[in-house]
């Protein structure tokens, strides 16, 4: 109850903008029963984006890398995949419209909490690595493997945030217009060989 009121909080005001009393009242109960369960409201931030964060890297491990684990990937089975794989990550923001926010809208000025969102890209970049070594015949240097990655995962979380906002676009319209994106951009590189 608690975790629930306190994520839609966030999300709708930014770290900054809420409080533990706009909390506490969402959730129906006083601030110092909030205090019972966390030590401050940074604490209950960080306890919510480590909860939000493990549901997506569950997504990453059961989901997602076990498809690309030890093969290599041509080109269909590449768009194959970042079709699945886009799909997975536009179902997860429309289920869980506060943790997409919190997760990657509202950063904060909290060394604490940029240091969280730092490993956190890192992960994603992580993953969209994989996939661009598990793709056969794309020949991107290994300096540049980490920028690709990067270009992919920040593109994909702006559209994300895009959606969240403009939410009148079905998630299979986004879907493939981000899958046929990235597809376009990777796939044909692998078809040429690099």
């Amino acid at each position: 109850m608690i975790e629930d009121a306190a994520s839609q909080v966030f999300a709708e005001r930014g770290y900054a903008g809420a409080s533990l009393e706009k909390i506490a009242r969402r959730a129906g109960i006083t601030k110092p029963v909030i205090y019972r369960h966390f030590r401050s409201k940074k604490d209950l931030h960080l306890v919510l984006l480590r909860r939000h964060l493990e549901e997506l890297l569950a997504l990453q491990r059961n989901e997602l890398l076990p498809r690309i684990a030890g093969e290599r990937l041509g080109p269909e089975q590449l768009r194959n995949w970042i079709w699945f794989a886009v799909d997975i990550w536009f179902a997860y923001v429309e289920e869980h419209p506060y943790a997409w926010r919190m997760l990657f809208r509202d950063t904060t000025g909290d060394p604490e909490i940029q240091a969280f969102h730092r490993q956190m890209q890192h992960q994603a970049r992580a993953t969209v690595r994989a996939l661009i070594e598990a793709a056969e015949g794309l020949d991107v240097p290994p300096q540049l493997r980490d920028a690709m990655a990067e270009l992919v995962r920040s593109a994909v979380v702006g559209t994300a945030l895009w959606w969240a906002e403009n939410p009148g676009l079905p998630r299979r319209e986004v879907v493939r217009m981000v899958a046929l994106t990235i597809g376009q951009g990777i796939a044909p590189a692998v078809e040429s060989g690099g």
